[in-house]
C-alpha cells in the first residue's frame, strides 16, 4: 500500500511510505479509519521497519510491485 497524506495528515509533506500490511485490526474505531500492522518497505521491496498505523481506509492506494534487478 502507499501510505501518504491521503491516509493521514501525519504522513503528509513527504513523510509517506510503501507499507506491506500483515494484520488489519477488527476493533471498532472512528468511521472509515482502521489500525494496520505491517512493514515499511525499502525501495527494493524489502521490509525495513515493523509499524502499527492508524489511517483512513479510503486514503490508501495499491503500490506497484518494485522492480528487482536481474541477477
Amino acid at each position: 500500500m502507499i501510505v501518504d497524506g491521503r491516509a493521514s495528515v501525519q504522513f503528509a509533506a513527504g513523510r509517506g511510505f510503501r507499507f506491506r500490511v500483515t494484520t488489519v485490526d477488527t476493533k471498532l474505531t472512528y468511521e472509515g479509519w482502521v489500525w494496520l500492522a505491517g512493514y515499511v518497505l525499502a525501495p527494493d521491496g524489502e521490509a525495513r521497519e515493523r509499524r502499527e498505523i492508524f489511517v483512513q481506509r479510503d486514503g490508501l492506494r495499491w503500490a506497484p510491485r518494485p522492480r528487482r534487478p536481474h541477477r
